[in-house]
């Protein structure tokens, strides 16, 4: 297939410590040309020694769908970097310092900067192109002070880089536009609760297309009850956990990440077979489903508030887009407010962004699907064009 017949595509990497995700991405159309995940890097046993041998396996992939991209010029590499710390509030062109850089945030982002790092080095030693990063947390550096600040000690917070960072950034940018799209109105004359809710959570309040607020924090721990994180707790439980319950900084992090949230409260974190259990009245579930709810409301009432009202409460991700019940519940008695769901709006299954409020109702109500890679592979060209 020659240049000419295709339109440049991004190749968009999501680099694991043991896993590759990649799509082939046309920036102006949307479209995919291809999609995989490549698993199992690393590991004992695994045919795929490292990153360097992944990407060669995403090139053999290709090759058999008909796609040589030794044949035709790649725009770019963009590549999806959990953590920016204070450093990057835009996406980059990555050059050795960006790279070291990215590798000292690491601190701020354990699971995933470094996976990043080894992914991105391995990509640009395997292609000779631009190489893009974008930040998940890059969205959220727009923050005010009395937002972004937590009250700590300021020396402290300064010499650690302790702040609101928020995550998810990429997918809550993407949504807001997306959603201005959706009602014909200037992204800038619009007041947004975003909700992106999967098995990871969180909240952010937009004023004119910039973030103003957001759930998660310093690292994505904080804000909504997710799917084997606790979200918000009293800071204290540390201390209280460590002094009756013996537990050790590293087991309560462990804890609070990966065994607690709808996971701790219900014995599953899929939200699917947790409303398969809703349904058969398991009451665990029940409880877990509640709890959820309930801290949603607490975030929609509280950037009401800081937003002086809204014009568009944003579901989005894999349970803001698909579950139905979740929707119906967090507007469930925000009438007052202007928030409502049309029931047959609401029920109807579409992959579409849609507005699910009654006709005439002061705030929409809608279900934006999110496109991370479709963003990551705009940012990209944006910044090499």
């Amino acid at each position: 297939m020659s240049e000419a017949a295709w339109e440049r595509p991004v190749l968009v990497l999501n680099a694991g410590s043991s896993s590759l995700k990649y799509q082939l991405v046309v920036p102006e159309t949307g479209e995919v040309r291809s999609r995989g995940l490549v698993e199992r890097i690393g590991e004992t046993g695994s045919e795929v020694a490292d990153h360097s041998v992944a990407l060669q396996q995403v090139a053999e992939r290709l090759r058999t769908e008909g796609i040589d991209l030794d044949a035709f010029s790649l725009r770019a590499v963009g590549h999806r970097v959990v953590h920016g710390g204070p450093d990057f509030s835009e996406p980059v062109v990555i050059d050795d310092e960006v790279l070291d850089r990215i590798r000292e945030l690491s601190a701020l982002a354990p699971l995933h900067n470094p996976a990043a790092a080894i992914g991105i080095e391995a990509a640009r030693k395997r292609f000779a192109v631009p190489h893009v990063a974008v930040f998940d947390t890059a969205f959220f550096s727009s923050l005010p002070p009395e937002a972004s600040t937590y009250a700590v000690p300021r020396d402290l917070a300064a010499k650690h880089a302790i702040r609101r960072y928020g995550f998810h950034g990429t997918s809550h940018q993407y949504v807001a536009q997306a959603t201005a799209d959706l009602l014909g109105r200037p992204v800038e004359d619009l007041r947004q609760v975003v909700l992106h809710l999967g098995n990871g959570c969180s909240a952010s309040a937009v004023r004119g297309g910039r973030a103003v607020d957001t759930s998660m924090g310093l690292t994505p721990l904080e804000g909504l009850v997710m799917g084997t994180r606790s979200g918000d707790v009293d800071p204290g439980l540390h201390a209280y956990l460590g002094r009756e319950a013996g537990l050790s900084l590293e087991e309560i992090d462990t804890l609070l990440n990966k065994q607690s949230g709808v996971l701790g409260l219900s014995g599953v974190n899929d939200f699917r077979e947790l409303e398969h259990r809703l349904a058969t009245g398991d009451p665990d579930a029940r409880l877990a489903f509640d709890v959820v709810v309930h801290r949603l409301k607490h975030y929609v009432g509280a950037y009401l508030a800081i937003l002086g009202g809204i014009d568009a409460l944003v579901f989005t991700a894999g349970v803001g887009e698909n579950s139905i019940s979740v929707r119906a519940a967090v507007t469930d008695g925000l009438e007052g407010l202007g928030i409502e769901v049309d029931r047959a709006r609401n029920a109807a299954r579409s992959t579409q962004a849609r507005v699910i409020s009654p006709a005439g109702a002061t705030v929409a109500v809608a279900v934006v699907p999110t496109n991370e890679e479709l963003a990551i592979a705009r940012q990209t060209a944006e910044i090499v064009r």
